[in-house]
């Protein structure tokens, strides 16, 4: 991977982390302001029901933002774009659409399969 593509995957998952960081703020800030003290017990029960599915979802983006410091790292230490499996390139396609592979296509495509005959033992 040549030194343009490094620069362009570090700016992809800096501007990442940083979108994800500012939604949370805005979720706390949002949570710090709205009373979940509705007066209807039916809209309280709706309006909890929203804050959960959101906080779920913030809890998701934090398991992200690990994801996305350890692709980071990666950059740094001359491992982006491997495979962690078989050492081969990791393709440019899939790094656009997954910044965070640690694995080929082909790869992660056996270790699904592995993983679902384990599940089903």
């Amino acid at each position: 991977m040549c030194a343009a593509h490094k620069a362009y995957f570090l700016r992809k998952l800096l501007d990442w982390k940083e979108a994800i960081v500012e939604e949370s703020r805005a979720t706390m800030a949002q949570l710090q302001v709205d009373s979940l003290r509705e007066p209807d017990l039916a809209d309280r029960a709706s309006s909890e029901t929203d804050w959960g599915i959101e906080l779920r979802t913030r809890d998701r983006q934090r398991k992200l933002i690990a994801k996305i410091d350890a692709a980071i790292r990666r950059l740094y230490a001359d491992e982006y774009g491997y495979c962690e499996v078989s050492g081969e390139p990791i393709s440019l396609g899939r790094l656009e659409a997954r910044p965070i592979a640690t694995m080929t296509l082909e790869a992660q495509e056996r270790h699904e399969r592995i993983e679902k005959v384990s599940r089903e033992d």
